[in-house]
């Protein structure tokens, strides 16, 4: 059977990408939303599927009751603002629901749902992007290899040369200089938002400056994984100008100079593109997680991961598609409402982006 999938932000950066993967699937029947009629309509005449004008903030019931979808991808960001109004419009209307939310908060409490969505039968799915479901899928992928998994250092490196929006960036900034909980030597500890500035040299890419960075994993993985001491996750901008500049603002809002700086995000945002001819179309991930071995031995796995031709931000993408073409396969069968974590092997994971020029490697 036809399963209907109705991709909020379906015109955007990620919204697109998911749209023209799943428009390849015979299987699905995809409806492309947003609040933009006209830009809707443009990407679904090229594709032709279907397009609706679609508010998340104003009637989006009446929306999905007369679109009647199977499942709903919801990539809409900024999502550290938002609630939890369109998973409770899928639920209310018996439709599977899946986000790409990076925000800390909703995703780890997007476990408030799961009694409401077990009760309609269907599956709530929040954090369908890198960070929780690539990292998760990467922990428990190596974690056999351990006795202990204690310790985890990751992080990205983004290109200056690829396409970025306004709720990417404004989800940045959201936390850049305040203060957020990660794991470290085994106490939840207060660090800030794009400090501990350091370099990392990434072995494709050259030397990157990188920052704390507020993601879902920092409240998620030290329940998941007991033996855990240390999560530390980073991010960097390429062209170390603006990253020392966004570090130096991370200071004016600590100090409290600066109260919100996320209201300036479409500034920054439009001053970034004057340095893209600076930059690269090149990004790069790496996780390195130690502990001990079988034999208690001291053990360190290290994951790299580089995308080149601005291919990096598809990468969040993927669960999304993966988790769409599961459900619609009835290869899961899960209900209630959980982070993504468990539902994507990093083999999958990994074999979805076989196409895209990413290479990665172990160590």
């Amino acid at each position: 059977m036809i399963k209907r999938v109705l991709i909020i932000g379906g015109y955007g950066n990620f919204g697109s990408f998911i749209s023209r993967r799943l428009a390849q699937d015979d299987k699905l029947q995809v409806i492309i939303a947003g609040r933009s009629r006209e830009k809707a309509g443009k990407l679904a005449r090229e594709m032709n599927v279907e397009a609706v004008a679609l508010d998340i903030n104003n009637g989006i019931a009446d929306v999905l009751a007369a679109v009647k979808p199977d499942i709903v991808v919801h990539t809409s960001g900024p999502f550290q603002a938002q609630g939890y109004d369109v998973a409770k419009a899928c639920i209310a209307q018996g439709c599977h629901y899946i986000d790409l939310a990076d925000g800390r908060e909703f995703v780890e409490n997007i476990t408030t749902l799961d009694a409401e969505a077990k009760e309609k039968g269907v599956l709530v799915i929040s954090g369908a992007s890198s960070v929780p479901c690539l990292t998760s899928a990467l922990v428990d992928h190596y974690r056999v290899e351990f006795q202990a998994l204690e310790n985890l250092d990751y992080g990205i490196t983004t290109a200056q040369k690829t396409n970025r929006g306004l709720a990417t960036t404004a989800a940045i900034l959201s936390y850049t200089g305040k203060p957020f909980k990660t794991l470290i030597n085994g106490r939840m500890t207060n660090v800030y938002g794009w400090q501990s500035l350091h370099a990392r040299k990434y072995p494709a890419l050259g030397w990157r400056l990188l920052g704390n960075c507020e993601v879902p994993d920092l409240a998620l993985f030290h329940k998941h994984y007991p033996d855990l001491k240390t999560v530390r996750f980073y991010a960097g901008l390429e062209i170390p100008f603006i990253h020392i500049t966004l570090w130096a603002l991370s200071w004016l809002v600590r100090i409290g100079l600066i109260r919100r700086l996320e209201k300036a995000a479409q500034l920054l945002l439009k001053t970034s593109y004057l340095f893209d001819w600076l930059g690269s179309a090149n990004s790069a991930f790496h996780m390195e997680l130690s502990g001990t071995d079988k034999s208690g031995n001291n053990k360190t796995i290290r994951f790299e991961l580089t995308a080149r031709s601005g291919d990096g931000p598809y990468i969040p993408c993927m669960p999304a598609i993966l988790m769409v073409r599961k459900l619609a396969n009835g290869l899961v069968s899960d209900t209630g409402a959980a982070p993504c974590m468990g539902f994507i092997t990093l083999d999958e994971y990994l074999g979805a982006l076989a196409d895209l020029d990413i290479q990665w490697k172990t160590m």
